[in-house]
């Protein structure tokens, strides 16, 4: 590869420059992201030993506990080079203000996509940053290093910016291949300490780029909608490294993967492989493509037989198509996608949809309807989040903002599943709390249906209620669920105590104060708030079950519903007998009931009264409370390990439990 620069003949006589790196990540339990950004360029100057052999590159800071060690050990480095993402921008700023205290003369890089385009004023605001990198960075970096051994006059490199100058942006790298894998040279481990109890996250690239142009998003812009990919024997390699490491978890970090069809079946092919051999990686989560189709179920498939798939994404952000054309998104049509979401089920492929609150066109209407009609789908499991403004997604452009009258909030940044000790410097985020469409109320109004969808129905508390009331009288889904809230407002219940919780959760949370959750009965870690209170509701049994006796007095007094009690007793009886309960410890839950609700949620049979037993392997019998808690929600939330479903219901226990004799390998697909 040719460079820009050419190294001077002459270069500096004296010992090697000291290089020291930050990339701040969190910890979720015991496992933490190596710092691949980092990885990625300090492999790429190792690859030319002319540029290396003077620069010495010492371990990352990672860990947010350790950062006065960090700054400490920077009181004599030569270049300190800086990661920066939203959830470490304030850590990393504070590390770079206390190195320029003790050590003037170091140079101060920054990188990463919390770098704004939109520069104005940053370096009056931060004084301390000597050069600021747009853009990919191996061969901006490569060039510092070069210009820094000499004159140190950095005028001349493309894609950087200081306080006296802003160069044109450094061409797209075009040629993946040219930089090497991070994993493969072992520099990884170079850059990091093996911690005793600390298991660590590969973050991988496949491809580089995206061709959309979402708004809320930074990364289509940030790549000129480019996509390029890397060789396949290179990605081959580097699965094989993730199991002889021992590595847990794969963070795939693709835009888009599974959009190379038939290589990315491959890559699939080859981490099946690898899993079922070697029994590592335990999981990897890919972001998958956009618009996802059929096509990309043969390789979710490959990842499920390896044992290591959660779930697939179908992300539609809105089912709003005036909110879509505002945010440059083209989702697939509905049709198609209450289609796919039935032909993933039918293929035993978990599957998950995303929903964001807060997009500009967004009105509480709108979003209501968005929701009965995901109700309406056989999706598995939702996400829904508030609208965040990234520093360089078109959102932030003014003109933009001035257009949709985007209004925003500075607050503390949520991390789900991150340990709540060694956080230290909190960080920010900008949250959406009003937009030409929507009103801050009206947001506030979005949020409780938000809560009471995801808690009660995509987690199962009530679905089966839900769906009782909209098979049998026609009830909608969110009508349904705004009648839970006025119940909620006027009843007394295990339900009541949770809504006022999520009120004050809410009301902190607009007004900037933060929506990290810690209940210290649930574990030490930050709980998206819908599986907190899934945990707390369905703790007693006993208690939620008369919560809900409570809650179906309330439908048939309001809608004046002719409906037996006896019948109301046995539906409170199925919708808790489905949900995977902490009192419950037996391999297999059985019950007895009055009615036939299986055939009835399945086939849409009319209740009458008819005797039935059902049975189903109990998915999570863990002893200990608080594992509990992590394996039934955290780590089984897009498994459904919470719930069980209808159709999974037995009515002979012998199936049942033979089965659950089967030895695991006896079902796991043979590698030959």
């Amino acid at each position: 590869m040719e460079n820009d620069y050419k190294q001077s003949s002459e270069l500096y006589n004296k010992d090697m420059i000291k290089v020291n790196s930050s990339q701040f990540n969190y910890q979720y339990g015991d496992q933490i992201h190596f710092p691949y950004s980092i990885g990625t360029l300090v492999t790429y100057i190792k690859s030319k030993p002319d540029l290396s052999q003077h620069y010495k590159f010492e371990k990352t800071f990672v860990f947010r506990d350790k950062i006065d060690e960090y700054i400490q050990q920077c009181k004599d480095t030569d270049i300190l080079l800086c990661s920066c993402y939203v959830w470490n921008w304030e850590i990393t700023t504070y590390l770079a203000q206390e190195v320029r205290k003790i050590n003037p003369k170091c140079t101060i890089i920054f990188g990463g996509p919390q770098i704004p385009d939109l520069s104005e004023g940053f370096f009056e605001k931060y004084p301390y940053v000597d050069i600021a990198v747009h853009g990919e960075g191996e061969h901006v970096f490569e060039n510092i290093l070069t210009v820094y051994l000499n004159d140190k006059n950095y005028s001349n490199i493309k894609g950087i910016e200081t306080k006296d100058f802003r160069t044109p942006p450094q061409e797209r790298i075009n040629d993946l291949d040219s930089l090497p894998s991070p994993y493969l040279t072992n520099t990884v481990w170079e850059l990091v300490d093996k911690v005793e109890g600390v298991r660590w996250i590969a973050s991988w690239e496949t491809n580089r780029g995206c061709p959309y142009e979402c708004t809320f998003c930074d990364w289509g812009s940030a790549t000129f909608t480019k996509m390029r990919k890397w060789e396949e024997t290179r990605l081959f390699k580097e699965i094989e490294w993730f199991a002889d490491n021992e590595i847990p978890y794969i963070d795939c970090c693709d835009a888009n993967f599974g959009i190379y069809q038939e290589r990315d079946f491959r890559l699939a092919s080859k981490l099946k492989e690898v899993a079922l051999k070697k029994h590592y990686p335990e999981r990897i989560r890919p972001a998958w493509a956009k618009n996802s189709s059929e096509k990309i179920i043969p390789i979710a498939k490959e990842l499920q037989s390896g044992g290591i798939l959660g779930a697939v994404t179908l992300a539609v952000q809105s089912l709003d198509p005036n909110t879509l054309n505002i945010i440059k998104r083209a989702n697939i049509k509905f049709d198609k996608f209450s289609d796919l979401t039935t032909t993933f089920r039918l293929h035993g492929i978990p599957t998950y949809t995303e929903i964001i609150m807060g997009l500009p066109g967004e009105t509480l209407e709108t979003f209501k309807d968005g929701l009965e009609n995901i109700a309406n789908t056989k999706i598995g499991i939702v996400f829904i989040y508030n609208c965040s403004v990234l520093p360089n997604a078109p959102m932030n452009m003014p003109a933009y903002r001035e257009k949709y009258q985007i209004q925003t909030v500075r607050s503390p940044i949520m991390l789900v599943h991150s340990s709540i000790h060694n956080r230290g410097i909190p960080e920010y985020e900008e949250i959406v709390v009003s937009t030409s469409s929507c009103t801050t109320d009206e947001l506030k109004k979005i949020y409780l249906y938000s809560w009471s969808f995801l808690t009660l129905h995509s987690l199962g508390l009530l679905k089966h209620i839900a769906e009782y009331y909209n098979q049998s009288h026609g009830l909608p889904f969110i009508k349904f669920y705004e009648t839970f809230l006025e119940y909620c407002h006027t009843e007394k219940s295990v339900f009541s105590e949770e809504f006022e919780r999520i009120i004050a959760y809410r009301d902190n949370g607009y007004s900037g104060k933060g929506w990290d959750h810690h209940d210290p009965n649930l574990g030490e870690i930050n709980w998206p708030i819908e599986e907190a209170s899934w945990l707390r509701l369905s703790y007693d049994r006993e208690k939620l079950l008369s919560g809900i006796n409570s809650l179906l007095i309330y439908f048939k007094t309001k809608y004046q519903y002719d409906t037996p009690d006896s019948l109301l007793k046995d539906l409170a009886k199925f919708q808790t007998f489905l949900l995977t309960t902490r009192d419950n410890k037996d391999e297999i839950k059985t019950e007895n009931f009055e009615y036939d609700w299986k055939n009835f949620f399945i086939n849409n049979v009319p209740l009458r009264p008819t005797e039935k037993t059902y049975y189903y392997k109990n998915l999570v019998t863990e002893k200990d409370s608080i594992l509990w808690n992590y394996k039934v929600i955290w780590y089984g939330r897009r498994s459904h390990d919470y719930k069980c479903n209808p159709e999974d219901l037995q009515e002979e226990q012998g199936k049942i439990i033979n089965m659950s004799k089967i030895k695991i390998e006896e079902l796991t697909p043979k590698v030959h």
